[in-house]
């Protein structure tokens, strides 16, 4: 999975619960005009309690957006506790106008197809071979993010729920978040695998929905907000027929989990525990879902050597391997019906005890893929645990036969459509996949 623009996209947080808010919330204790310096919660004009005069009805115009900005901006320093440096613009388009300029808007080609990525996708059974992984990953980013900054242009585009160019509070409060991440932090730097960008993204998205939780609630109890425009179409989550289902999962995961994790540092020693975060981010999801195994337990460095015969061979790619880790199996548990656990929650037996893993795509230059995927687990059970239910997951989601031990073949009438080797030994899991029970081992020869 490679995203360039922080997202928002539309969640109902479960099993989270809300924030305090910091510091009280009476009527306004501050100068008209700060005086020397800058001051947190004034900007451009406006402290973070004054009110703003625009009307809403036809959504925003030039210089409403502009106030409704620089007081947001105010609110959001005053939660956060820290100073933007430079005020951000802000553009607002329709979901239109964001799906061609995603590519997705039924216009043109769609993005280029991964072969790579998508072996990788398909080894977590959740997108098959009927849809590229580019693709799936577009449309489902398309119909769900509400809007993004982006680090590299320096620039907030929230995507307006109606016809008309309305801005939802909470999208904005959430990307001038992010854009005062970047201008504290520094936003820029970029994650190997799928699983270290989770885990990077589990700060970075769980602070800003954690900000904008704080956010929301100071609109029920102190502050005057304007109200939040109702949605027009579908707005993600699982509403969209484009939406994989699957893939949401794990994209979420982040914005779903990441303000726990926020909510834990920030227990323990004020924001300056979140601040110091962004100097060592977190090295895995596992990280993430388990606050208390951060920053002590990183995960383990899971290697494959290359068995495959000259008919198969690893793609050409920088990383050659990748890590999907424990959200993606969770997700994985989930939408394969292994696990009855609440979709966010992220908590379930076939992938707690996640210890490392590396999933390495083959292809045979003819358009024929397969993988090979190590993981190990802190147990034997756990290793256990997660085998039988992804074995489990072959047969009734997906039609398996078995042949012979541990190996597996679905069907054509599956997305899934391949044979499978499925071994256990200790606390390491072994998948190798191909099109074929003969290409199994030609992608990865047992060991003599």
């Amino acid at each position: 999975m490679r995203r360039e623009l922080l997202v928002a996209v539309a969640l109902v947080l479960a099993g989270c619960s809300a924030p305090a808010l910091p510091g009280p919330i009476g009527g306004p204790s501050h100068p008209e005009t700060p005086t020397g310096e800058d001051a947190i919660g004034w900007e451009n004009g406006y402290w973070y309690d004054d009110p703003v005069a625009v009307t809403t009805e036809d959504g925003l115009n030039e210089s409403e957006l502009e106030a409704v900005t620089a007081r947001t901006m105010a609110r959001v320093e005053q939660l956060r506790g820290l100073e933007f440096e430079s005020t951000v613009p802000v553009e607002v388009i329709s979901r239109a106008e964001y799906r061609n300029r995603s590519g997705s808007g039924g216009g043109g080609a769609g993005p280029p197809r991964d072969p790579w990525n998508d072996q990788v996708w398909e080894s977590l059974l959740l997108i098959g071979e009927d849809s590229g992984s580019s693709e799936a990953i577009d449309d489902t980013l398309s119909t769900a993010v509400q809007g993004f900054y982006s680090p590299s242009r320096d620039e907030i585009v929230v995507v307006a729920p109606t016809e008309t160019p309305a801005v939802d509070r909470r999208t904005l409060a959430h990307e001038l978040v992010h854009a005062l991440q970047d201008q504290q932090f520094g936003l820029n730097g970029s994650a190997e695998t799928q699983d270290t960008q989770l885990a990077r993204d589990g700060i970075v998205e769980g602070d800003a929905n954690y900000v904008e939780a704080l956010y929301e609630r100071r609109c029920g109890n102190g502050w005057r907000c304007l109200d939040r425009p109702e949605r027009g179409g579908s707005s993600g989550g699982g509403g969209g027929s484009s939406v994989n289902e699957g893939l949401f999962t794990v994209i979420i995961q982040p914005y779903a989990t990441g303000p726990r994790f926020v909510d834990t540092r920030r227990e323990s020693g004020g924001w300056d525990a979140v601040n110091t975060v962004y100097e060592d981010y977190p090295d895995s999801s596992e990280q993430v879902l388990h606050p208390e195994k951060y920053p002590e337990e990183e995960p383990v460095n899971v290697t494959v050597r290359d068995r495959s015969n000259d008919e198969w061979r690893r793609f050409d790619h920088d990383p050659v391997a990748d890590t999907v880790g424990e959200a993606s199996i969770f997700a994985t548990m989930y939408h394969n019906n292994q696990t009855d656990a609440d979709r966010y929650s992220y908590d379930s037996a076939p992938s707690v005890g996640w210890g490392g893993d590396t999933v390495v795509p083959y292809h045979d230059g003819d358009g024929n893929g397969g993988y090979v995927w190590r993981s190990t687990w802190d147990t034997e059970e756990d290793a256990r645990e997660f085998a039988r239910a992804y074995r489990t997951a072959l047969v009734e989601e997906h039609g398996a036969t078995q042949p012979r031990q541990n190996v597996y073949v679905v069907p054509d009438s599956s997305s899934f459509e391949d044979a499978f080797h499925v071994v256990r030994r200790g606390d390491t899991v072994r998948i190798v996949n191909g099109p074929t029970v003969e290409d199994l081992g030609e992608i990865h020869a047992p060991a003599g």
